[in-house]
């Protein structure tokens, strides 16, 4: 398969494909000519890695998830570690995005939105108290 029948089968742009074999994630086989030639492995493996970046994972969290499914002899706590630890970043996202929301509604419901120079929304983010 080209890159352009894996683009189209993985829903990946061909240039995170590019990128992805430039960071030594996927290692398609060259033609004589030079162009990528995908294999069924190939197209598994961007697969999984674009599912994984879609649930949020890094690009060491694909990495180490990645050795993990090829690894046979691998524990299913280390992969319930990556999993737990990128699980617990995203509750600290939501946490983070909870403060600020709460934040700017106060200080949406504070401002008066009129003609008015006052704006406690200016006033917070000058550092006023």
């Amino acid at each position: 398969m080209n890159i352009g029948d894996v683009a189209s089968r993985t829903g990946l742009p061909a240039k995170t494909i590019r990128y992805y074999e430039d960071i030594g994630l996927i290692t398609p086989q060259r033609d004589l000519n030079g162009y990528r030639r995908f294999r069924e492995q190939d197209l598994h493996k961007l697969t999984f890695l674009g599912r994984a970046r879609a649930l949020g994972f890094t690009i060491e969290d694909c990495r180490t998830l990645l050795a993990l499914y090829e690894d046979q002899s691998r524990a299913s706590a280390d992969v319930k570690q990556v999993a737990r630890d990128h699980l617990a970043r995203i509750e600290t996202k939501i946490t983070d995005l909870i403060a600020m929301r709460d934040t700017l509604t106060e200080l949406v419901d504070a401002c008066a939105g009129d003609n008015r120079p006052d704006c406690p929304i200016l006033r917070d983010l000058g550092g006023a108290v």
